[in-house]
């Protein structure tokens, strides 16, 4: 910290407290933090992690700078500790060399064919979920859409179908995603292992599923079969006639498992609130589904004849970015506008900001899926809008991601829409990523 201090020209920002920072208003409600930051400071301010400085960017070239211009510059690292209790040293925790060198052994399982193969899968689990559904029932959406891309995300991964909602390995990945760290063991970086515990359930999720992963691992490389899947991708990748170890496969393997499931999960309950609130929007999309699918699931062919379904996605990722906040620490000393920042200076990057400013939005705050017209979204500012970040580290698996919540919300829509249980409030819970704090209630209406 001294270091950083003595030679840095930082950003103004809010005084922190002793030992904690700005940690506890933070933690408390970073949607709230981060908004009060940039209305008081501008497109750069200085908040402290405890005793360490770290530097917001909330300007499209700064991040430009940072994600794409000098990636090299910058880890990530460091940001993705809280998840490597779950995803061990998948990509979200490597760097340099060995970041690009996995990447490279990767991106065949995200291959555009690998991905479409998927499709058929996706289709088959919606329609079997909403088989199970009754009209002017009250469900969770939240819960249903988290069962529904958990069993995606297992089947198109390792070829396991969860199948029944209380199976053992369904059960630990609800463990692990719902008992996710609190303010106490944030800021005391508490970690008991006990089954009353957040840690203790989330160890306990973790234990089930490695179990699960490791013997199907061990029996995969017995036979040496391809069950095309992303577990078969991983045991056949090689470079320089170097293979992945099983623990890199299995880190890997948890990487996308969270990644996967969350965002899809999470953007379609905004989709579906968003939908329930903007019924114009909602018409408008019910209207494109019956032209283009006459009550068919929706194909694979279908989907470049739905323009308004993806614009319908890409409002749903602006107002409300599954990953809200970026965070990387700087390998060498830059500089950003009149301010030299040093080598190991953090930097944060906040999509919930960027995407909401009203100088770079028209009606900022509104749900409006007609922006995203070819001849409006070319007046979009170039990097104003990173759902899936950018540049190198780019998220790899957003081929799957796109097609998953295209499909599944033209799949849903035609069948059933949904009316918000009266006296429910919607609200954000900024976790490691943007989730409704208390789910979404809704009741179910025949389209």
């Amino acid at each position: 910290m001294d270091v950083i201090q003595q030679k840095a020209i930082l950003p103004p920002g809010p005084k922190p407290l002793p030992v904690l920072g700005n940690n506890y208003s933070f933690v408390k409600d970073p949607l709230e933090f981060l908004e009060t930051l940039h209305k008081t400071y501008g497109p750069l301010a200085t908040m402290y992690m405890s005793d360490t400085p770290s530097v917001v960017l909330f300007e499209p070239k700064h991040i430009h700078y940072v994600l794409t211009e000098n990636p090299r510059n910058f880890t990530s690292a460091e940001f993705a500790r809280g998840l490597q209790e779950f995803t061990g040293h998948g990509l979200f925790n490597l760097d340099g060399d060995t970041h690009r060198q996995q990447r490279r052994l990767v991106q065949p399982a995200f291959h555009k064919k690998r991905v479409e193969s998927y499709a058929d899968t996706m289709s088959q689990y919606t329609l079997e979920m909403l088989d199970s559904w009754e009209t002017g029932k009250e469900i969770a959406l939240d819960q249903e859409l988290q069962q529904l891309t958990m069993r995606v995300v297992a089947k198109c991964l390792f070829n396991i179908d969860l199948g029944l909602r209380n199976s053992k390995l369904g059960q630990a990945f609800t463990d692990i995603l719902e008992n996710q760290p609190k303010l106490l063991e944030t800021l005391l970086r508490l970690k008991i292992d006990l089954p009353f515990t957040d840690y203790g359930k989330r160890q306990r999720g973790k234990r089930v599923i490695d179990k699960v992963i490791n013997h199907l691992i061990a029996q995969r490389r017995l036979e040496g079969n391809d069950e095309g899947d992303f577990l078969s991708m991983l045991l056949a990748a090689t470079e320089d006639d170097v293979a992945l170890t099983d623990t890199q496969i299995r880190d890997h393997i948890m990487t996308f498992v969270a990644a996967g499931h969350e965002t899809s999960s999470n953007t379609l309950v905004w989709a579906f609130y968003l939908l329930a609130q903007n019924m114009n929007e909602y018409e408008k999309l019910y209207l494109e589904l019956q032209s283009q699918l006459q009550g068919q699931p929706p194909t694979l062919a279908n989907l470049p004849m739905m323009p308004y379904t993806d614009w319908v996605i890409s409002e749903t990722l602006r107002l409300y970015p599954p990953a809200y906040l970026i965070g990387r620490r700087a390998r060498e000393a830059f500089t950003l506008d009149e301010y030299t920042l040093p080598a190991k200076t953090f930097v944060l990057i906040s999509k919930w900001i960027l995407h909401r400013r009203p100088d770079l939005w028209e009606a900022a705050d509104t749900f409006q899926p007609e922006r995203w017209q070819p001849e409006n979204a070319k007046n979009i500012v170039p990097w104003s809008y990173i759902p899936f970040g950018a540049g190198p580290r780019m998220c790899i698996g957003m081929p799957f991601a796109q097609l998953e919540m295209r499909l599944l919300l033209a799949t849903i829509l035609q069948r059933f829409k949904f009316r918000i249980v009266p006296g429910f409030t919607m609200q954000t819970d900024p976790l490691i990523t943007l989730r409704p704090k208390n789910g979404l209630r809704v009741i179910i209406e025949p389209a």
